[in-house]
């Protein structure tokens, strides 16, 4: 079993004992539909074939990265981002 931990720091552990940390993110993106926006991401790569490690380190990235983005691109206020603003920014 994989496992994430979302926090200010994601954590991504692996059966093996591998744990990786991700640095990407923003505090904006502790809202609502935030977290179900990183599990359609990580099964929409597990999909594509990569294994559950790989699909969870990657969409972790990816979510932290399209976090950033959309706090950027923000206009105002950019301490609470939509759902909608992460997907966008994918």
């Amino acid at each position: 079993m994989t496992l994430v931990l979302k926090g200010a720091r994601t954590v991504v552990a692996a059966p093996d004992g591998r744990v990786f940390v991700n640095v990407t993110g923003h505090p904006g993106m502790a809202t609502g539909g935030s977290g179900d926006v990183l599990t359609g991401l990580i099964a929409g790569l597990l999909a594509q074939s990569l294994d559950a490690v790989q699909a969870a380190a990657f969409g972790v990235y990816l979510h932290g990265r399209a976090g950033e983005r959309a706090a950027a691109a923000r206009t105002g206020n950019p301490a609470s981002l939509l759902a909608g603003d992460l997907i966008e920014a994918l």
